[in-house]
């Protein structure tokens, strides 16, 4: 695979998206670092994003529920480097019936190379970078140039 930079802004567009039972935790994480996400712009998938928008009095781009599709939204996003970072609080014991779209999901944000938090752990690690608020450059894949070589 062939890589090139891509700039990201120090305004971030951050997805927030959580399973049912990992909505409250991730809106009391989100409110403990109200401060540091108002200077950035949220989307969130379905009720998440609903939630979130309400409880930190912020405004969030709604995306269609995770099951309908959100998921695959994020994911396009993603692709066309219109997104920065993922915390996606899932819950890793709860069979989802849309678990094909949270692997393809993980799979897109691991191949762009965004970070993904899965957790209040790996998401304080994230906020506590300095990359957070700064512009700075990420590898992704250079698809133009395998498209360019597939061609010939």
């Amino acid at each position: 695979m062939i890589y090139k930079e891509h700039i990201v802004s120090a305004r971030k567009r951050i997805a927030l998206v959580a399973h049912d039972n990992k909505k409250a935790e991730l809106v009391e994480w989100c409110l403990r670092h109200k401060e540091k996400l108002q200077k950035h712009e949220l989307l969130g998938t379905g009720t998440t994003g609903g939630y979130v928008e309400r409880e930190l009095a912020v405004p969030v781009t709604k995306l269609i529920s995770g099951p309908l599709g959100g998921d695959q939204q994020i994911g396009a996003l993603i692709s066309e480097c219109q997104l920065d970072l993922l915390v996606f609080f899932w819950d890793p014991f709860e069979p989802m019936p849309h678990d094909p779209d949270v692997k393809a999901l993980l799979r897109i944000a691991a191949a762009w190379n965004i970070p993904v938090a899965c957790n209040e752990s790996s998401a304080n690690y994230i906020f506590s970078s300095a990359l957070l608020s700064s512009r700075h450059a990420r590898k992704i894949p250079d698809y133009d140039c395998y498209i360019r070589d597939r061609a010939v």
